[in-house]
């Protein structure tokens, strides 16, 4: 007896250095509409996971951290926004997805999306000049505010903006990500969940390392690359051909966790592989990145390599940015000390791919650090639209 295959109305597209398939809620099959297995199990399918094989040849998928992913979009009944966008990381070679966090280079595709597929009210979009679309990010409970051109009545996706990591322009479009302090992720609200700005994290077979734990944008623990051997110049084949330094950061991130009350149990790491994220940072020197493209240590304020996954990503994740840049407007953390230390509203950092800009407001507040917003530029561009097919599912 076999499955029939089922279509679904869905989209790939591109946002920022991610590509992902995009769903309108009301598209999905009725048992995957709500959270739970039926609905996971129909974007592990999608995506073409779990493949023990790790490449994802039977579903959509890339075989990445960057290309695994999946996104449902929907009209908000939240006053004051336009869509809700639930994102899922789709684990590649084990069996479920990932609710635990936003991707922030998907963001950028979320408006242009939601305008395409008739889910913002019209009077809201111009014909000409830019759509401001408020999206409320589900995973999170945050606020994202997407600047979208449009051109003739329709988003306009070429462009000139060049963004370090995707290989042609396309058109800018702005994101601002309001109060990114992650507070939903059993963190208590506080964007430092440890109170200190830098601590000791003992890490068995590895020592003590000084660390920044930081909730904004996304989780992150910031470690200094020099303390593991590094210098942050490396792209990935320099990590992620090293099973033992691949082994050596997720000890790190799970201790981590452990100390940001993210998990209560270590084993509980192995089920949450995107949240949080490790990265490790530098002072500025000379490097080429992947592209061959120089990176010149006067163009950038500091290094910062991420790992996303369990692998070093070839880029930076959108929320990490965030991370970056809020940490970077913080004097005594250490992505602020590896970009000269002092108060800043925003930086410049390189990465595997080349540089990226982000900006952040922070201020102290009654003895706690808060982050306003934080501001960057991606771009976004429909690759393939239609249908998805998958077997009918039992």
């Amino acid at each position: 007896m076999h499955s029939p295959q089922i279509r679904i109305p869905a989209t790939y597209m591109r946002g920022g250095t991610s590509k992902g398939v995009f769903f309108r809620l009301q598209d999905l099959p009725e048992a995957a509409q709500r959270p739970g297995a039926a609905r996971d199990a129909l974007l592990m399918r999608v995506i073409g996971s779990p493949d023990p094989y790790g490449k994802q040849i039977d579903g959509m998928g890339g075989a990445t951290s960057s290309t695994s992913k999946t996104v449902i979009i929907s009209r908000s009944s939240r006053p004051d926004h336009d869509v809700d966008y639930l994102f899922g990381q789709v684990s590649i070679d084990k069996a479920f997805v990932d609710w635990s966090g936003n991707c922030g280079n998907l963001s950028a595709a979320v408006g242009p999306f939601a305008i395409s597929a008739g889910l913002v009210e019209a009077s809201r979009v111009p014909r000409d000049g830019v759509a401001i679309v408020r999206i409320w990010q589900a995973n999170i409970g945050k606020t994202i505010i997407a600047h979208v051109p449009m051109t003739g009545g329709a988003v306009q996706e070429t462009g000139d903006f060049e963004l370090d990591g995707v290989t042609f322009p396309a058109a800018e479009v702005p994101l601002e990500f309001m109060d990114p302090a992650a507070d939903e992720d059993g963190a208590g609200g506080a964007m430092f969940p440890t109170g200190n700005l830098v601590d000791d994290l003992e890490v068995p077979g590895v020592g003590t390392l000084k660390a920044t734990m930081i909730n904004a944008g996304i989780p992150t623990i910031f470690i200094e690359a020099e303390a593991i051997g590094y210098n942050g110049t490396e792209l990935q084949d320099a990590i992620n051909s090293d099973a033992k330094a691949l082994a050596m950061f997720e000890t790190i991130r799970a201790h981590g966790a452990l100390r940001m009350g993210l998990i209560k149990h270590l084993d509980e790491i192995a089920t949450r592989q995107h949240t949080p994220k490790v990265a490790f940072v530098a002072k500025p020197v000379d490097y080429v990145a992947s592209s061959g493209k120089p990176v010149r240590a006067g163009d950038v304020d500091l290094l910062v390599r991420a790992m996303s996954m369990g692998k070093l990503h070839h880029a930076m994740m959108g929320t990490a940015a965030v991370a970056i840049g809020t940490a970077a407007a913080i004097a005594g953390t250490l992505v602020n000390q590896a970009a000269g230390g002092g108060e800043r509203e925003a930086v410049r950092f390189g990465h595997p791919s080349g540089t990226l800009r982000v900006g952040a407001q922070a201020s102290l507040k009654d003895g706690e650090w808060v982050v306003t917003k934080a501001m960057m530029s991606r771009s976004a561009r429909v690759l393939m639209e239609g249908w998805v097919r998958v077997p009918e599912q039992g």
